[in-house]
């Protein structure tokens, strides 16, 4: 008797398990598929931060970064460390988180003219600002201040210019050099036709203590840097540089209402390692955005001589990238370096 062929029952069986397996890895696909979907920020933080300023204690940049590491600790629910990193004129630090991990864990706090006049100023810069930085807000924005001794006979920036073309002799500029005060104030010289003497220092601080007590003629630092001595009657201050007249400021003319366009002073910025995840730099600029927009902080960084920018971070990396071609011309045409 002819036996029935066992190919059929092979074939199904092996077509069943075919299928069966099929089925599994396809189960197992739509299990792993949110694994790799996941949002990076969606468990970030899970361990402390650290805000790294490349300054010593207590300047602009350090106050802001702890009262940013406060809000953003009770926000987040964990750890924010400030770290002071200073030395190399703020580079080390910068340096520093510029070759950390970008995992959003090590960020830097700064005066962001440091990034955008140090290619020019210093050559073998040791890392690429724009190509190992990334920005995340511009939580404050503080315009410099054009100030005077109590004696030089000047109110604005008119008169200010009349006195120097009419003395005879360059006018006494106190700054620290290679920074973006000596910068701005040797662009407005040139403006208005005018000579100024550079009197170097190593900080602003100095150089602003030496006007008070006469010794030099004028001086360029942050409202943040100037207020005190400027609302203690100390010194006088002739011009601010933000594009439309300050609030902590009131009745001190723009020097952009002389020069088109002049607008300088110190943005304080704070980046990222390049690379990191774009959902974790959303997250931390929302919520910097949501800080500065307290009543209570606005008002602090109002009374410090600030206000938040309103910059998107592709704003900010445009920004620099303008600022990084404005600041090394006027470095490379009057030839200035750092110490």
């Amino acid at each position: 008797m002819h036996k029935p062929t066992s190919f059929p029952a092979l074939t199904f069986c092996k077509a069943r398990r075919t299928a069966l397996g099929l089925a599994a890895s396809t189960l197992l696909g739509v299990v792993a598929l949110p694994a790799f979907a996941q949002d990076p920020a969606a468990s970030y933080p899970s361990k402390p931060i650290r805000i790294v300023v490349p300054n010593p204690p207590g300047g602009t940049s350090d106050i802001l970064a702890r009262s940013l590491a406060k809000d953003l600790g009770e926000m987040f629910k964990q750890t924010i460390i400030v770290e002071n990193k200073a030395g190399g004129n703020s580079h080390i630090g910068a340096a520093f988180v510029a070759k950390s991990a970008p995992d959003g864990y090590n960020l830097l706090l700064l005066d962001m003219s440091v990034l955008t006049i140090g290619p020019s100023v210093v050559p073998k810069l040791s890392y690429n600002p724009q190509k190992e930085l990334t920005p995340i807000a511009i939580p404050a924005y503080s315009p410099h201040l054009l100030v005077v001794r109590n004696d030089l006979p000047a109110k604005n920036l008119d008169e200010l210019v009349a006195y120097a073309r009419k003395s005879g002799t360059p006018m006494s500029f106190g700054t620290p050099l290679a920074s973006i005060s000596q910068l701005a104030g040797i662009l407005i010289a040139q403006d208005r036709g005018f000579e100024l003497n550079v009197i170097g220092y190593k900080g602003g601080a100095q150089a602003l203590a030496d006007l008070a007590g006469g010794q030099i003629d004028s001086a360029m630092a942050s409202v943040v840097a100037t207020k005190t001595l400027v609302q203690g009657g100390r010194i006088k201050a002739v011009a601010v540089t933000s594009a439309k007249p300050f609030a902590a400021t009131p009745g001190v003319p723009t020097v952009a209402s002389q020069i088109p366009n002049f607008v300088t002073g110190s943005w304080q910025g704070l980046l990222a390692p390049a690379n990191t995840p774009a959902p974790i730099l959303d997250k931390l600029q929302d919520a910097v955005q949501r800080i500065v927009a307290k009543p209570e902080f606005a008002k602090h960084l109002q009374d410090l001589g600030s206000e938040p920018s309103a910059m998107t971070r592709q704003q900010i990396t445009e920004w620099m990238h303008t600022e990084t071609q404005l600041w090394g011309k006027v470095v490379k045409d009057n030839n200035i370096k750092a110490d």
